[in-house]
């Protein structure tokens, strides 16, 4: 009824960016778990509500990656409107763990490899 974008769905937002950077960068989040037996669950999330993304607003999710992974993976998310004003920033926090033994393990060289690539872009 507000006619706002529900606060509820910005962590699957975080979810979209996350995998879509990924992606972006040639690294497939299926092939982490089902090649790698690796998974990233969540640790610590951070939603900072600024102005709010209307149901029609045409959003823009950045995703970020700040400082290279090491045992846990850090990505920042910035929201804006079509007229660029930021709506929203966020903050995501995963961990990786072993899907054989359950057990936190460091970024797989998979991963590291791959990340390379966005880090030495920028």
């Amino acid at each position: 009824m507000m006619g706002y974008l529900y606060y509820g769905l910005y962590a699957q937002y975080y979810e979209i960016g996350r995998v879509e950077l990924m992606r972006n960068i040639g690294l497939i989040y299926n092939d982490l778990e089902q090649i790698h037996r690796v998974m990233m669950p969540v640790a610590h999330v951070e939603s900072r509500y600024i102005r709010p993304a209307k149901y029609d607003d045409q959003i823009t999710i950045r995703t970020i990656l700040k400082t290279f992974p090491t045992r846990m993976i850090v990505f920042d998310y910035e929201f804006y409107n079509e007229s660029e004003e930021l709506l929203h920033t966020g903050v995501v926090k995963l961990f990786f763990v072993d899907m054989v033994t359950g057990k936190t393990v460091s970024c797989p060289d998979y991963m590291k490899d791959g990340l390379k690539v966005y880090f030495d872009g920028q």
